[in-house]
């Protein structure tokens, strides 16, 4: 017996009973393949169906490809519902995955960042207690800022990128960039966030980071007091504590990836790197936001909309003693 799908053995019989050199029947030949003779037969009528079927995922396939390739940024399985939602052709997340394994549509998979322990030789004692404690919706908008340092390969160097977050709704507030770690790269960051949003912020706005070298600089401390702003830390090697601004990291590099490798100057690189920013807030919705933009979710909680609040947190595996 043939070890295959029904619909490859009936192609084979409906093949080799085209063939003018072929001398069995129908009956022996679905005999010798261990089918029934009505199964093709079946096979046979229901072929225009098929053909419809065929005509009509490649026709939707189009749409996710369109969704997918949209402003040039890689997009998972999520994100490109939300996207043809708002294309006006809605396609619910098991279609998409199965049209998009059927005609070879990969998402990316983001990696850990490998760059962490460079911070550790620079670190100081200025460290701040765990205020937020992974409460990174409950605070409302604007109640808890949320920040770090990563670093994206390009060339012979780095390009490290400083945002700050609303851990709230997930806007990027603000952003740096450079090609060195000096402790100014950090502090222009803040200067863009207390220009932008600084009448948004409160005596009781949270901003909480690791326990990276910059964080407990002096230059970066008087910043914050001057904002009026309240230190807040991650415990030591606790990733989980900020794992929204971990995960931003992740999607950021795997958007935009691709077109970094194809940049020739540091200049369009920064381009580049504005650019998805500008996209991340204004025009990439977000699932667990209801699928709005980030700017769109502060609007909707400025207009008294009511936080959404996820139904899963990363799960604390253990507690780790100060």
């Amino acid at each position: 017996m043939l070890e295959s799908k029904p619909s490859v053995i009936f192609e084979t019989i409906r093949e080799t009973l085209a063939d003018p050199s072929n001398r069995l029947t129908v009956s022996r030949l679905c005999e010798a393949a261990g089918v029934s003779k009505s199964g093709y037969y079946r096979w046979l009528s229901a072929e225009g169906a098929r053909s419809a079927r065929e005509a009509d995922d490649e026709a939707e396939f189009k749409w996710i490809k369109k969704a997918y390739e949209y402003k040039g940024y890689d997009k998972g399985v999520r994100g490109i519902c939300m996207r043809l939602q708002r294309m006006k052709h809605p396609m619910n997340p098991k279609k998409t995955r199965r049209l998009m394994h059927k005609f070879g549509l990969k998402c990316p998979i983001r990696k850990a960042n490998p760059y962490r322990r460079m911070q550790k030789a620079m670190k100081t004692d200025n460290y701040a207690k765990n205020l937020l404690e992974r409460n990174f919706v409950g605070l409302g908008p604007r109640k808890a800022l949320l920040t770090d340092i990563t670093y994206i390969p390009f060339k012979d160097h780095f390009i490290y990128v400083s945002p700050v977050l609303d851990a709230c709704t997930k806007e990027a507030l603000a952003h740096s960039k450079s090609t060195s770690l000096a402790m100014p790269f950090v502090k222009e960051m803040l200067d863009d966030l207390e220009r932008d949003h600084g009448d948004e912020l409160s005596a009781e706005t949270l901003i909480h980071s690791d326990q990276g070298c910059h964080y407990t600089s002096k230059l970066f401390i008087e910043t914050v007091e001057s904002m009026d702003l309240i230190r807040s830390m991650s415990r030591r090697g606790n990733c989980w504590d900020n794992a929204p601004q971990e995960s931003f990291f992740g999607h950021m590099k795997d958007e935009i990836g691709d077109k970094i490798a194809a940049c020739e100057t540091d200049e369009e690189a920064f381009a580049v790197i504005d650019d998805w920013f500008d996209y991340y807030n204004d025009d990439r919705p977000i699932w667990g936001l209801g699928r709005r933009t980030p700017t769109e979710y502060f609007e909707y909680l400025k207009n008294g909309g009511e936080v959404i609040v996820p139904k899963k947190y990363p799960r604390k595996k253990r507690e780790e003693t100060e």
